[in-house]
């Protein structure tokens, strides 16, 4: 009741951090339902991804055995239902969608009034930069729904929310909703489910590292041990640079500096929807020399660079692109997801990270899990592919490519770089 009376009287910033079970999607469909009718104009409902919007909104069935868009949305009030793009078309004229952040920037342009950030502390943070403006424009509201995942733009949400006078802000645990029995919350324990999963998705806490992440706790070893701050580029020493290439999906690059036993991390750069083109001139206007310690190609891409389907004329492979651009690159080996993964937890007790520059791909990092299975009460192997998906991989090919490098024995000069960047 407190969230819905903000938004009866005229909020149009709330952050509602809400346990697991306790509602979230139900109150904030219910809500757009009314807002649809007062003012004319498009609504999105937003998940993480396309995918989690079908199964969490459109196919939800509640207790009472009635699909979510039914009771929110009774069908006297519709003109049209689009299975296909999870639409509904009232006939008053405004619009309700199902959406992903997964693909956002397709859906700038349009003029929504209203957005529902759903399981925001897993959404793509780049989602809310895009559609703000619109929102802002045309006096627009929004509202973020989730639960805690660790200290990532979820929590630095919620805290801004506290202490900003226009924005709604609210907690609540199975303490202070009694929705769910304690009883309940000890058969899940007893199912298998980790206690830090508990302390997340029913009593709210922001305090561990994602579960079933893969980096989270070496992310936050870096950050007690002040590995992230703030990291210069080194002019004497080359720079690498780390590629996951995509084509609708995101092309991440992450820029390294290899300083003795230590590894810098200096800048980050992420785009969707650019050719070969655009990375090789974002590369190549930055100020970096680039190579490797031996001189050789500085850089790394991934083995499906040499697929065809990224070159216009369709004739050529991305590396070739690449290289025809002035990029000398090499091609990381082919190896399994998990050897990557591993060969990642191997080098970041040796990166420093630029907090500025590194932003958005140490949120990846941290973002980058498992997935949870719900039925078997246990984690699957392979990694949830979402917009985290894409720097990791990244990384991962870097840190591949690192088993290539020769180790040679330090030097006085590299022994005393060996414990930080500095190194004087």
């Amino acid at each position: 009741m407190p969230l819905w009376s903000f938004l009866e009287g005229g909020g149009r910033r709330a952050a509602a951090v809400w346990h697991r079970r306790a509602g979230k999607d139900s109150l904030a469909a219910n809500w757009t339902g009314i807002a649809a009718h007062e003012r004319i104009g498009t609504y999105w409902h937003m998940l993480p991804t396309q995918k989690q919007g079908r199964k969490v909104v459109w196919n939800n069935i509640d207790k009472q055995g009635r699909r979510l868009i039914d009771q929110a949305f009774p069908p006297p009030l519709r003109a049209a239902k689009r299975e296909d793009e999870m639409l509904i078309e009232f006939k008053v004229g405004s619009i309700w969608q199902v959406v992903g952040s997964d693909n956002y920037d397709s859906l700038v342009g349009t003029n929504v009034l209203g957005v529902i950030f759903s399981e925001w502390a897993l959404t793509d943070p780049r989602a809310w930069d895009y559609i703000r403006p619109i929102l802002v424009e045309n006096d627009g509201w929004a509202i973020f729904i989730y639960t805690a995942r660790g200290r990532n733009h979820g929590a630095r949400m919620y805290e801004m929310a506290l202490d900003h006078p226009d924005w709604f802000a609210e907690k609540l645990t199975v303490d202070d909703t009694e929705v769910i029995a304690a009883d309940a919350i000890e058969a899940e324990r007893e199912a298998g489910m980790p206690e830090e999963m508990i302390e997340q998705e029913f009593y709210c806490s922001f305090e561990a590292a994602l579960v079933g992440s893969f980096y989270g706790k070496l992310v936050n070893q870096a950050e007690q041990e002040k590995r992230i701050g703030d990291v210069p580029w080194d002019p004497s020493i080359p720079v690498q640079t780390w590629w996951d290439i995509g084509r609708s999906d995101a092309t991440s690059i992450w820029f390294v500096q290899l300083a003795g036993l230590s590894i810098r991390v200096i800048d980050f750069y992420e785009n969707t929807g650019e050719g070969a083109d655009h990375y090789a001139k974002i590369v190549q206007e930055k100020p970096y020399t680039y190579g490797d310690r031996d001189n050789g190609p500085g850089h790394l891409l991934p083995h499906d660079a040499n697929v065809t389907d990224w070159s216009t004329s369709g004739k050529r492979s991305r590396l070739e692109i690449l290289k025809s651009l002035g990029l000398n690159c090499r091609v990381v080996p082919k190896l399994s997801v998990q050897d990557g993964i591993q060969a990642v937890r191997t080098i970041l007790p040796r990166c420093w990270f630029d907090r500025t520059k590194c932003e958005r791909g140490l949120e990846a990092l941290r973002q980058y899990r498992h997935e949870w299975n719900e039925s078997l009460q246990t984690f699957t192997r392979e990694p949830v592919h979402d917009w985290a998906s894409h720097p990791a991989d990244a990384f991962r090919y870097g840190a591949l490519g690192m088993k290539e490098v020769k180790t040679e024995a330090p030097t006085p000069r590299r022994r005393a770089r060996a414990g930080g960047w500095m190194g004087s």
